[in-house]
């Protein structure tokens, strides 16, 4: 189970997406089995958050913890931070382009959920000197995975 301490950047994303990935991969799965390990998942501040929603609501199924989640951790200034942390770190060549690529696409993600591939590799792109931009856009595709566009920044 995928943990949620509040230090992490996208602990909550990653959280959400661990257990929304068991319904999909295990179909099957009994609501209660995501439910009752959220006890074990919130570490730090989001713990207490998570025994206080408890108390006052009692026993929930996942998709109203993921919409209290959702509200809670994935509020206006949340995203604004990563809006402005996409906007100000542009590739620079002495950087490990894989972390750097991973970083900005976590982000938006963060912004846009439902965001495509080619609008994120282009909003990546874009953040490129401009040689650089050319070069990748010249040997990948607008729908490139993004271990290629990393691989041809390398």
């Amino acid at each position: 189970m995928a943990k949620m301490s509040g230090v992490g950047e996208y602990d909550n994303m990653e959280l959400i997406d661990y257990s929304d990935g068991l319904f999909i991969d295990v179909p099957s799965i009994p609501d209660y089995w995501i439910t009752a390990r959220l006890n074990t998942a919130f570490k730090g501040n989001p713990s207490i958050w998570y025994t206080d929603m408890k108390d006052i609501h009692g026993r929930r199924n996942w998709p109203w913890w993921r919409s209290q989640i959702i509200k809670k951790y994935r509020n206006d200034t949340w995203i604004w931070q990563k809006t402005l942390s996409f906007g100000n770190d542009r590739y620079k060549v002495d950087r490990d382009p894989y972390d750097w690529c991973l970083r900005q696409s976590k982000r938006l993600i963060a912004i846009d959920p439902h965001i495509k591939t080619g609008i994120r590799n282009h909003k990546l792109l874009k953040k490129l000197p401009r040689d650089l931009e050319h070069a990748v856009k010249f040997r990948c595709s607008k729908e490139s995975a993004l271990d290629e566009i990393s691989t041809t920044l390398k």
